[in-house]
């Protein structure tokens, strides 16, 4: 750029002549670098035109919606999530209806879906080992684990020995755990709601506790030789564990959920000498497997359970309520009085 400065000094010194070589150099210079100047003008005036930066609104959020907006990472979070949260928030589940959340892969979209949330709400216990990702995505977000705190149970034999089970939301008595810490976190983002937060936790665990009492009361009437629940993910530990049955299953989580064929042989020699009479799977994982082992162990296919996401609002679980009554229903109807005759 000396070429210039030294035209410039000219002009300041005698505006009204400019020395030849400085034309010479001035015109020599514009030639070359007329391109240049062109666009760094425009880069400048484009800087300038340019619109303040506005704060990140998430795509899951509905953007004339004020309220505050709370992530959880799968669909039955959500709905427990709603019934605490009310009118006062907004709730969206990252994960859609049917999806398998243990090894679930987040999407571009999803990503940027964390940069508006204000709370993101995880289960824990490993299940959603994805979530790590997703969470340092979101940069400074509030966040809340339901199962912290919680004495889990631990998978027992397989790939996954001496591990946390994490389908804890199966226990309706530990369900109402995971309110207890929905109210909290809800009240720390949130205070003006506080009292409703409180108010409407307390409802859904009286709605929890009286589904804790009919489950109870559906299952006592399992003959105690068909008490054995098997299902293709080991998801119902903790349901086993509130209500006298055993369990057993192709594998331990869905995470490692390779039908090898000892897993096979082993659970179809279990169904055989227990005389099991029905078989079950879940909705977000291949049935095919299970139903081989009804075939080969002369059991039947019982049916379809939801554990880790709901159905649609014209499926038989759209609500966690809705799930559990679901699963009981079929349970009875096969493992109940007169299923081993059918």
């Amino acid at each position: 750029m000396g070429w210039l400065l030294s035209v410039l000094k000219a002009l300041t010194q005698n505006p009204h002549r400019i020395p030849p070589s400085g034309c010479a150099a001035l015109r020599a210079g514009l030639q070359g670098r007329l391109v240049t100047l062109l666009v760094a003008l425009l880069a400048g005036l484009l800087v300038g035109c340019r619109q303040p930066s506005l704060p990140r609104v998430s795509p899951l959020a509905n953007p004339s919606d004020a309220r505050p907006l709370v992530l959880t990472t799968f669909t039955v979070l959500a709905d427990m999530a709603r019934n605490v949260a009310g009118e006062r928030l907004q709730v969206r589940s990252i994960t859609r209806l049917g999806a398998e959340i243990h090894g679930y892969e987040p999407s571009p979209s999803d990503l940027e879906g964390a940069q508006g949330a204000d709370l993101i709400v995880r289960n824990g216990l490993g299940l959603e080992r994805w979530a790590d990702r997703f969470i340092q995505s979101a940069g400074n977000r509030a966040e809340v684990t339901l199962s912290e705190g919680m004495r889990p149970l631990l998978i027992e034999g397989d790939a996954y020995a001496g591990k946390p089970n994490p389908h804890a939301w199966m226990s309706p008595q530990r369900a109402q755990l995971y309110v207890n810490r929905l109210v909290q976190a809800f009240s720390a983002i949130d205070p003006a709601g506080a009292a409703t937060f409180r108010a409407n936790g307390e409802a859904y665990k009286r709605q929890l506790g009286q589904l804790d009492a009919d489950l109870r009361a559906a299952l006592a009437g399992v003959p105690p030789a068909q008490r054995i629940l098997v299902s293709c993910e080991g998801a119902f530990s903790y349901l086993a564990h509130d209500y006298g049955l055993e369990e057993a299953y192709l594998w331990p989580v869905n995470a490692e959920s390779q039908v090898t064929p000892r897993r096979m042989a082993r659970l179809i020699e279990t169904v055989r000498r227990r005389r099991v009479p029905a078989v079950f799977c879940e909705s977000t994982v291949n049935a095919n497997a299970q139903r081989e082992v009804a075939r080969a162990a002369g059991a039947r296919f019982g049916g379809t359970f939801y554990v880790d996401s709901l159905s649609d609002a014209s499926g038989p679980a759209p609500t966690l309520l809705k799930l559990q009554r679901h699963n009981v229903d079929l349970i009875v109807k096969g493992l109940g009085p007169g299923a081993a005759g059918r």
